[in-house]
């Protein structure tokens, strides 16, 4: 019988905000965790509160959350790669209705 040579690691907990690992990023608006999101991951159209277009399934982007709040789902939002950098330089967009 083979050997396995990998030593065994214990489960790691899941990160506050979700499943998927999240990195921390602090800026003048706050401190959020960000997860990049790859296109073949995306199956639903989002819109993007810096520029107020599409999101469309199949484009990598941006998922962001207040720190504080642990990524609740109602404080979840889907950038554009794009518009989460340059945030700082102008605000949110307001929503088309």
């Amino acid at each position: 019988m083979p050997r396995r040579n990998r030593p065994h690691r214990p489960a790691e907990p899941s990160p506050p905000g979700g499943g998927a690992w999240a990195r921390a990023e602090s800026a003048a608006d706050g401190e959020w965790l960000v997860r990049n999101v790859s296109g073949a991951a995306t199956t639903k159209t989002y819109r993007c509160p810096g520029c107020d277009h599409e999101i469309r399934p199949g484009t990598p982007h941006v998922v962001a959350w207040p720190a504080g709040d642990y990524g609740s789902i109602e404080d979840r939002r889907h950038w554009h790669q794009g518009c989460w950098a340059s945030r700082g330089r102008r605000g949110p967009t307001s929503r088309r209705w």
